[in-house]
């Protein structure tokens, strides 16, 4: 089932998600719920918060944007209960985006490697490295589970340029191709 994705303004994007455990209920048709959604919306990744759950998971299928014949080099899979070890490297900034923020785009500087502790969608225990545009999304997403924003790392210059976008935004003033849930206006 497609889920309609939390715009900017959601509180829920903002929080610090908290943990699961094996007995969530009905997790394998949530995580099954979120590929589908963030298929239909042109996602590489989705996390939990964005479709209005404060919980450590989030998916990621970074294969669908490596260049031909190196598809090899992304991945497909599910992060739960995710942990940031360790992030080096020469820092690097590339231009992201993010479903819950429709139409904005802008420079976020990040380490290109990364070392991550997680459990899979059978919460079997991981501990990986990831580097390049696989660390990005990474990253990225990571963020969302701590109540974190790709506009939060965005220069000063530029999250004043985009400030009337995301009141608009908040305010449910943008379209996008697919369901998006708006925060209440009062």
């Amino acid at each position: 089932m497609i889920l309609p994705i939390f715009a900017y303004g959601q509180p829920v994007l903002k929080k610090k998600a908290a943990p699961i455990d094996p007995d969530y209920p009905e997790l394998a048709t949530l995580i099954a719920n979120m590929w589908e959604t963030m298929y239909n919306a042109h996602g590489v990744g989705l996390a939990a918060p964005q479709v209005g759950l404060s919980i450590r998971l989030f998916v990621i299928d970074t294969v669908q944007i490596m260049d031909e014949g190196k598809e090899a080099e992304g991945f497909k899979k599910v992060f739960i209960n995710a942990e940031m070890i360790e992030e080096t490297g020469e820092v690097w900034a590339y231009e992201e985006g993010c479903l819950s923020i429709p139409d904005i785009r802008g420079d976020v500087e990040r380490n290109p490697d990364i070392r991550l502790r997680y459990l899979d969608e059978n919460f079997q225990p991981h501990e990986e490295t990831f580097t390049g545009i696989n660390a990005r999304v990474i990253q990225h997403e990571y963020d969302h589970i701590d109540g974190v924003l790709f506009t939060d790392h965005l220069k000063p210059l530029k999250k004043r340029l985009v400030q009337r976008k995301l009141e608009a935004i908040r305010q449910g003033k943008v379209s996008a191709d697919y369901r998006l849930k708006f925060a209440l206006l009062r």
